[in-house]
């Protein structure tokens, strides 16, 4: 299964965070240069194998939690990693089917549409004081993670890459960056600073925001043009920008109106500015999907912004219909 994430923008800062390695062989753990942190990952695909490997080659013990096959392969394995920034390296992790044990932070990698089926791999007796680190797609999984877990412990947090999962254990990197944000309105913040402090020196440059909701917005603004569009057309962005420039101009001007409304204020021209920023080949990880026949994260993109839309009374009569022609279609 491939698993990518869609970067929510053009990197904060210089592409490369860490010098690239050409090591072929497995990569020996390094002693971290902060807390040594145990860190769980709720699926390890094109993002969470990514950090997981990035971790562990950091010299902090990883635990992937997955389905029995993938917890085989990565433990007989470790995870392979090819990359332009973080070169070419394989490295030793744990694995399980669930969380048994205390760990300091649990990154959950899942798709959207698979939630709620993986989230019985962290019950929360086993979670304990854990961080919760969500990177999905969406707005809404927040409030969902608050209901079933302490809300002191649900960091909701958005990552810019482009990263898929080849083969189980096999990631490949293909963006010149890897950028984080980590959030969490009700998280102690020194807690926060030390899991940006472990990621950026793994790899990824990471960054705590004081304002979730920006956060998150700021993603969902890019996110729900570009994978609405290129789905409903199956054009790669360059085509899609170019060929259905008024609608594209349309989705962000309606995305931009709901997320003001939700607090989180979104310049349209700067948005437009991004999309025609990108290589004319790029794709949605929505698209992909659709290519692939998997499920689609429609309801946590579109559904979620037309919900928003519905509760500040905003309206977007383009999404709609682009969300109500992909649901016809998926049908």
């Amino acid at each position: 299964m491939t698993h990518a994430s869609d970067a929510s923008g053009v990197p904060n800062t210089p592409s490369t965070t860490s010098t690239p390695s050409t090591t072929s062989g497995p990569s020996t753990p390094t002693t971290p240069a902060g807390p040594r942190l145990t860190v769980a990952v709720l699926g390890p695909g094109g993002v969470g194998g990514l950090l997981a490997a990035l971790l562990a080659r950091a010299g902090h013990r990883v635990l992937c939690l997955a389905g029995e096959d993938t917890a085989h392969a990565l433990r007989t394995t470790g995870l392979r990693v090819h990359s332009t920034v973080f070169g070419d390296f394989t490295t030793p992790v744990d694995a399980d089917t669930a969380l048994r044990e205390p760990v300091d932070a649990c990154l959950i990698s899942v798709k959207a549409t698979a939630l709620d089926a993986a989230l019985t791999r962290i019950p929360p007796t086993a979670l304990g004081d854990a961080l919760l680190v969500p990177f999905l797609n969406g707005v809404e999984h927040p409030a969902l993670l608050r209901a079933r877990y302490s809300p002191a412990q649900v960091a909701p947090s958005v990552i810019r890459v482009e990263s898929t999962r080849r083969a189980p254990g096999l990631i490949e990197h293909t963006s010149p960056f890897a950028e984080i944000d980590l959030t969490g309105a009700q998280v102690p913040r020194d807690r926060l600073t030390v899991l940006a402090e472990a990621l950026t020196a793994a790899g990824p440059a990471t960054r705590v925001l004081d304002d979730e909701t920006t956060a998150l917005w700021a993603k969902m603004a890019f996110l729900a043009p570009f994978a609405l569009l290129t789905t409903r057309y199956r054009l790669p962005l360059g085509e899609a920008r170019t060929r259905h420039r008024e609608e594209l101009a349309s989705l962000v001007a309606e995305t931009a109106a709901v997320s003001r409304a939700c607090g989180a204020p979104v310049d349209p021209a700067q948005a437009l500015a991004r999309y025609d920023a990108f290589p004319v080949a790029t794709k949605s990880s929505m698209q992909r999907d659709a290519e692939a026949g998997r499920p689609l994260e429609l309801d946590a993109i579109g559904g979620a912004l037309l919900r928003a839309a519905d509760r500040h009374g905003v309206p977007v009569p383009v999404t709609a219909r682009l969300v109500r022609e992909l649901r016809e279609a998926a049908r």
